[in-house]
């Protein structure tokens, strides 16, 4: 795995499977063809919540590979569809509010 400057060669990658080349790790391409944008965007979620300020370039490396294989892991094991990464799944999850207008009495109307 080539560690020089991994966040500027992540940041110039395409497609995913550049992002797992990039990172060594192993993945299958079903997978991948399925839910390529949806283990991406997961794998931004969980790096968002590290702190990467002042960690050595293997460090980050590491850090990245690991969150990808936890965001691969993710949809090894279900559909993009289950983990809703994306808001129009999540809102097509959501509860929908009571689209039917209250019952009112027609004689109220007189």
């Amino acid at each position: 795995m080539t560690t020089d400057g991994i966040l500027s060669q992540l940041n110039k990658a395409s497609a995913a499977e550049e992002f797992f080349a990039l990172l060594g790790v192993e993945y299958d391409a079903k997978i991948i063809n399925v839910a390529r944008l949806h283990i991406l965007r997961r794998m931004g979620q969980y790096l968002a919540g590290e702190e990467l300020t002042g960690a050595s370039d293997p460090d980050i490396a590491l850090r990245c590979k690991a969150t990808l294989e936890r965001a691969y892991a993710d949809f090894v094991t279900s559909s993009p569809i289950e983990q809703r990464v994306f808001k129009v799944l999540k809102d097509a999850a959501a509860p929908q509010p009571n689209k039917h207008p209250a019952l009112v009495q027609l004689g109220s109307l007189v």
